[in-house]
């Protein structure tokens, strides 16, 4: 087994390392087992985690059960990272209160391309094996589904959360979806897996996995269940529908603005589930800014020093931070504004009309809204309402929405 300085550690620490930011474990005495086995034959653990792509872009939330999987690895384990491009096909219901839309193949493997390109901003790629499970499940004729469906009855797929739910509401649920956990849990029994991940919302498909593992006469995999994170609110888990997410593909200065807005409270917990600090030195942060030796915005910027270093590098995550210190303490403009070309046809224009059309609010309601609550200015004044502009001779203006949004209006 590759030896590394986690590999070292001792039994009890290695669990420690595994288990941190873990919701539960499934069985913690069968992870102790295999940890020790590993160890004692030099035999690697085979750690699976399954993704569908049913999405082209990775957010932060994504990545919790990813440096889990890289905290594996640390320790010299073989992570199977597993693209569903047959399950995605499907469709995961878990979590849904209706069927959800197929997915086509070129979808599928347009979006696992994506994923691909992703996830080694955190994962070893030499350490990594990149699997697709429509390599053995196409496989899977006709007659081995049915004896998969067979090892399996309604009576338990309906204690599903989600099932159970929309089938006491007389709402539909189609026959494909009840193969979705059985497709998952044959994955594991392909792939022989010691450990399957996954978020809290996937508990109900991993235990299948435990029990179609031992209907086929193998030794069932441990679970470990990681939380689903809170997005930049600390209320609703991290969504791009929500509009409360940092993408790991976005720009440097953008996800720094974006870490740098969240609660003191939530980065404690972004500290847990987004860098490999030690539970013990999370807690001592926690003291350092209580007693005030710290500063909770320096603890801040140093959690999206981290994270932004993971994603794109050292240089770019000072650059970013150089960039905030500029627009938000030296109340300086970014270097860079997107400009927004005015034709002289369209002056006047109403401030509101502006910040749709340049892309400011996604509506004159939204632009309304905003103005009302004072988080617009032009040229660093506050604005109190909506009004007319014009741009004179070749001047411009910079208009400012909320504490990271900026535009140059130049003439067209």
């Amino acid at each position: 087994m590759p030896r590394s300085p986690q590999s070292q550690l001792s039994l009890t620490e290695q669990i420690a390392y595994l288990t941190k930011g873990t919701v539960a474990v499934v069985r913690p005495e069968e992870l102790h087992s295999k940890l020790d086995r590993s160890a004692k034959t030099g035999k690697p653990l085979r750690v699976k985690v399954g993704f569908d792509p049913s999405a082209p872009d990775l957010h932060l939330g994504h990545t919790v059960v990813i440096r889990k999987m890289k905290h594996f690895q640390d320790l010299g384990h073989t992570v199977f990272f597993l693209i569903g491009d047959f399950t995605g096909l499907i469709g995961d219901p878990s979590g849904k209160s209706k069927t959800r839309p197929q997915l086509t193949r070129e979808q599928v493997a347009e979006n696992a391309e994506t994923y691909k390109q992703q996830v080694f901003k955190i994962l070893d790629p030499d350490k990594t094996e990149i699997a697709f499970n429509s390599e053995w499940l196409n496989k899977l004729d006709g007659e081995g589904m049915v004896r998969l469906a067979a090892k399996y009855t309604v009576a338990r797929m309906l204690e599903r959360d989600d099932f159970k739910r929309r089938y006491q509401a007389q709402e539909p649920i189609a026959v494909h979806e009840f193969l979705y956990p059985l497709a998952q849990a044959y994955d594991s029994v392909h792939l022989k897996a010691d450990f399957e991940l996954g978020g809290t919302d996937q508990t109900f498909n991993l235990l299948v996995g435990r029990d179609i593992m031992r209907e086929y006469g193998l030794e069932a995999q441990v679970i470990m269940t990681v939380p689903l994170l809170e997005g930049l609110d600390g209320v609703e888990k991290m969504s791009k529908s929500l509009d409360n997410y940092v993408g790991i593909t976005e720009p440097p200065e953008e996800m720094f603005g974006k870490l740098m807005s969240i609660t003191d409270d939530l980065m404690y917990r972004y500290y847990e589930l987004l860098t490999d600090m030690s539970v013990a030195d999370i807690e001592k942060l926690r003291r350092d800014v209580a007693t005030g030796k710290i500063h909770p915005k320096r603890a801040k910027m140093d959690l999206a020093r981290r994270i932004i270093t993971d994603f794109h590098s050292a240089a770019h995550a000072q650059q970013a931070e150089d960039a905030f210190e500029a627009v938000f303490r030296k109340k300086e403009l970014p270097g860079e504004i997107e400009e927004y070309r005015l034709g002289k046809k369209f002056q006047p224009i109403l401030l509101s009309r502006l910040m749709v059309d340049s892309g400011l609010a996604s509506s004159k309601s939204e632009a309304g809204r905003l103005i009302r609550q004072g988080a617009v200015q032009i040229d660093g004044d506050r604005v109190a309402s909506d009004r007319e502009l014009r741009l004179e001779g070749s001047g411009s203006l910079v208009l400012k929405v909320g504490k990271r949004r900026f535009c140059r209006v130049v003439p067209g």
